[in-house]
């Protein structure tokens, strides 16, 4: 009988991640980022040690290390041989990660980082509703008009407006070709799904105000206008937050 010859990595080998322990690893993770973010352990200082670590979440050393090598690959901190684990400043985080993105909303108590999201999920839903009303086939047309017609309905309706007008803004960004940007906005509204700051609950009258908003992106995109669908989109996301953000204080940044 000849030996199992298989080169590493062969469709039968054992993957390494499933020898890991991965569930505490994650748990552990979390909790740290939870606290570099917050500030527990702030920047600059060094992160615990790994026995100190150990002990604190009743893990081995294997799952310390693992949840180290994680802040890592996030940007929390940085390993210096000789001289200990050291907790990065905010500028060296990976805020696209999505356990550092949700830990930087939940701490959020000024609105910043939620700023920030409008501003880059502008940018770039500006950038692809201009590409979109070059590129949307009538099929797309007529769902935007359908949506928008929809929407209209749905003013009173809070629960049943949101997921629609989530619909609206993903057929255009579908439209647009761009699956980086389009998994970016997807990425960041996901991390911002459940803050209740960020997606808050309007009345009728609020409803009614962002629909006219897109209305005017779907004559825009009709019309094949490109720099006016831009133009009409960022204003209809710096308006629909404005509107929501709890007060003025620090919106500045968000005039254009």
């Amino acid at each position: 009988m000849t030996a199992d010859v298989r080169p590493p990595g062969g469709p039968l080998d054992t993957p390494a991640w499933t020898r890991r322990p991965a569930g505490l690893s994650t748990a552990v993770t979390h909790e740290l980022v939870r606290r570099i973010v917050s500030g527990a352990l702030p920047a600059g200082s060094a992160l615990p040690t790994e026995p100190t670590l150990c002990e604190t979440f009743s893990v081995s050393r294997t799952v310390v290390r693992e949840s180290v090598k994680m802040l890592q690959e996030k940007g929390l901190v940085l390993v210096r041989q000789g001289s200990g684990t050291v907790i990065t400043a905010p500028d060296s985080w990976n805020l696209l990660d999505q356990q550092v993105l949700a830990a930087a909303i939940e701490g959020d108590r000024d609105s910043g980082i939620l700023d920030d999201l409008v501003v880059t999920r502008r940018l770039l839903e500006a950038d692809m509703a201009f590409v979109a009303a070059r590129t949307i086939d009538d099929e797309g047309l007529t769902r935007l008009r359908g949506l928008v017609d929809l929407m209209d309905t749905l003013v009173t309706d809070w629960a049943g407006y949101m997921p629609r007008d989530k619909e609206f803004h993903d057929v255009i960004m579908n439209a647009s070709g761009n699956r980086i940007a389009r998994g970016v906005v997807r990425s960041l509204e996901f991390q911002a799904a459940d803050t209740a700051r960020y997606i808050g609950s309007p009345d009728a009258a609020g409803c009614t105000a962002s629909n006219r908003g897109h209305r005017e992106i779907y004559e825009r995109i009709v019309a094949r206008d490109g720099a006016g669908a831009a133009e009409a989109m960022a204003r209809h996301i710096s308006e629909a937050w404005l509107a929501r953000r709890a007060d003025r204080v620090g919106a500045e940044r968000l005039e254009r």
